[in-house]
């Protein structure tokens, strides 16, 4: 079965002090809460979380596509709304869209809109 990757920043990656009320702690519950009702959903997810560092980020992006075929990335809220990860975004936009032809892209805004986010662009095991 070809996957969905569950694309984002690492939790220890983000610069909390922008985000008042969230902590580390906080939305690494998010995110496994919103892999678990994707999970419920029927979804077949490939999570990868990246550091905001581009080159060790590719390297993971890399290395999660290599170890699971996907049709579908979903790319989450902190990977690509702030402006200094602008570059990061790029590259794996381009990296992927390069890499895996064909590929549909889905954004949530966050870890709790994701399933809605994939039933716009994927069905459940497609």
């Amino acid at each position: 079965m070809t996957g969905i990757l569950s694309l984002g920043l690492h939790p220890s990656a983000l610069d909390y002090n922008r985000y008042p009320g969230l902590d580390e702690k906080t939305l690494t519950a998010r995110i496994a809460a919103g892999e678990a009702d994707l999970r419920e959903a029927g979804f077949d997810i490939v999570p990868c979380q990246v550091s905001a560092d581009p080159d060790e980020a590719e390297a993971k992006v890399r290395e999660c596509v290599a170890a699971h075929p996907v049709r579908v990335v979903m790319i989450g809220a902190g990977l690509r709304m702030a402006a200094e990860h602008t570059l990061l975004f790029e590259r794996i936009v381009n990296l992927l869209a390069a890499s895996v032809p064909g590929i549909v892209f889905c954004f949530n805004t966050s870890p709790e809109t994701t399933v809605d986010a994939l039933r716009r662009g994927a069905r459940p095991h497609d």
